[in-house]
C-alpha cells in the first residue's frame, strides 16, 4: 500500500481541513501529521480505496476513509487520541 499522491489527497481535502484544525498537531507534508516529534496521522492509497493510519498509543490503527462516515470517525478517533495523550 503506497502513501496518498496530490489526487488522493485531493479528494480528501475536506477531511484534510479539520484535521488542520486540531490543536497539537503539525502537518509536515500534505497529509503527514505529527504530534510532538512523533508521525500521529498520514494516508494510503490501493486498489480498496483510501485508508488512513492512526496512532493511537504506541501503534498506529488503519481505518477506511473512502466516504463522509468513515472520515467523520476517524476524525473523532484522532480527538479521542489526542486527547488521551
Amino acid at each position: 500500500m503506497k502513501h496518498a499522491g496530490d489526487e488522493a489527497l485531493d479528494a480528501l481535502e475536506d477531511l484534510l481541513v479539520e484535521i488542520r484544525k486540531l490543536e497539537g498537531l503539525r502537518e509536515r507534508r500534505r497529509g503527514a501529521f505529527y504530534r510532538r516529534a512523533a508521525g500521529f496521522l498520514h494516508f494510503h492509497e490501493d486498489p480498496a480505496g483510501l485508508f488512513a493510519d492512526l496512532k493511537i498509543g504506541d501503534r498506529f490503527e488503519r481505518f477506511p476513509v473512502g466516504d463522509r462516515a468513515e472520515r467523520r470517525l476517524l476524525l473523532a478517533q484522532a480527538i479521542a487520541a489526542l486527547r488521551e495523550g
